[in-house]
């Protein structure tokens, strides 16, 4: 079995993620705050880490860094309902290997903690040895997204929280260096 550590604030989503992720072989562990969660980390050392970014009084952004020194090897995925380009960059840079967008269904939240290339989330932020600019980082992130629904443009936006004629003006402007 999986093990599974999901911090999260809101007690009824947290065990709608239980029952769901059970069903797929994860043993999970809920914990609500930052400092539960590190704590969760030494005791419960788990493969797979869960994480709702804004939780009653703090952001789990935090503490990505020092779960990423903890447990090394295990997949950070960041959960989030107000989702921006800006804080996905933000969670990668941090060592989060994934980002996604509440609500989600189970599909895609298991092909995330699978590492699924369809719904992965580039940790590079370099490319042939070149870093990468904000802008071909916000590319990659709306291809991996776009890739995600299928190439359902609406679908797509509403996922990235943007209008749908937005996200098909940067679509249409593809930033230098971006494959």
């Amino acid at each position: 079995m999986k093990k599974l550590l999901i911090v999260e604030d809101d007690i009824i989503f947290a065990n709608t993620l239980k029952r769901r992720l059970t069903k797929h072989d994860f043993d999970c562990v809920h914990v609500e705050t930052n400092s539960e969660a590190l704590l969760a980390c030494h005791r419960h050392m788990p493969d797979y880490i869960l994480l709702d970014m804004k939780l009653a009084q703090e952001t789990t952004l935090n503490i990505i860094t020092p779960i990423r020194q903890l447990r090394p090897k295990s997949r950070i995925v960041l959960l989030t309902g107000f989702a921006s380009i800006a804080t996905a960059v933000d969670a990668i840079k941090l060592g989060a290997d994934d980002y996604l967008t509440k609500p989600l269904d189970t599909q895609t939240l298991l092909a995330a903690l699978n590492e699924s290339k369809a719904c992965e989330i580039s940790t590079n932020t370099e490319l042939d040895g070149e870093t990468l600019s904000a802008e071909q980082v916000q590319w990659q992130h709306i291809q991996q997204v776009l890739k995600a629904n299928d190439g359902n443009i609406s679908a797509t936006a509403r996922q990235l929280s943007m209008h749908r004629r937005t996200l098909q003006r940067k679509l249409q402007k593809r930033p230098q260096g971006a494959a």
